[in-house]
């Protein structure tokens, strides 16, 4: 039995077989079969042809007759042949929109299964229970991020004191470190004899410079201030 007669024979045993039709699987099983059995026989003709015209030359003047045969038999072929290849752009054509087909009905088949899944997965949701959670997590948000600005900020101590006031307790004390020391400072006594001046000449006016220098109790004081100084910064 030739496969045309099987291909033909099993389609009309599964027609009677399935009334709602083959499915697409079967109907592109059988395109493709259909397709595979024209490419052979396209091969076949090719084949004759090529032999045909073989017998063509061979014959040539001497057996015109034969020649001429030979070459009607390779029109035919001929024309076999693109019938053929008319008939499998057609199928061709046709497998392609097939599978397309199939390609979109298994993706809105898929789509649909997702739509299920997705009502059924919101079956048990509520709105408004969405809206309470989402509301009670901002505000647990907010509670977190005040604790954290309160955990984050510098503790200050001692912000009980004015600080006009230590500012003002602070210059008293400068006060009597800078009294202190200018009493600690002795000024040099004045000669009680005066220089001997040239005669012919006007005396000479004489200066004397005193230079202060500063004692160790003016250092500590300055030091003093320093070390307050820095204290009130810190403080403020």
């Amino acid at each position: 039995m030739s496969k045309i007669s099987r291909f033909f024979k099993g389609g009309s045993s599964a027609a009677s077989k399935s009334r709602g039709g083959p499915s697409p699987q079967e109907a592109l099983a059988r395109l493709r079969e259909t397709e595979e059995l024209l490419s052979k026989k396209q091969e076949y003709l090719e084949t004759r042809i090529e032999r045909e015209l073989a017998v063509a030359r061979q014959h040539g003047t001497k057996n015109r007759r034969a020649a001429l045969q030979a070459l009607k038999r390779k029109k035919r072929y001929e024309k076999q042949l693109s019938q053929i290849d008319g008939t499998l752009s057609t199928i061709e054509f046709q497998r392609e929109a097939l599978e397309n087909s199939h390609t979109n009905t298994e993706v809105l088949k898929n789509m649909g299964y997702a739509a299920q899944a997705m009502k059924k997965v919101h079956e048990n949701m509520d709105l408004n229970k969405i809206d309470d959670l989402m509301q009670d997590i901002t505000e647990q948000q907010d509670v977190a991020q005040e604790i954290s600005d309160a955990i984050s900020n510098r503790a200050t101590f001692g912000d009980e004191f004015d600080e006009d006031e230590l500012m003002a307790e602070l210059e008293e004390l400068e006060q009597e470190e800078l009294n202190k020391g200018m009493r600690d400072v002795r000024l040099p006594s004045v000669p009680s004899t005066s220089l001997p001046s040239r005669p012919g000449k006007r005396p000479a006016c004489h200066f004397t410079f005193l230079i202060i220098k500063p004692c160790s109790s003016t250092r500590r004081r300055a030091e003093d201030e320093d070390e307050m100084k820095k204290l009130a910064a810190w403080a403020s």
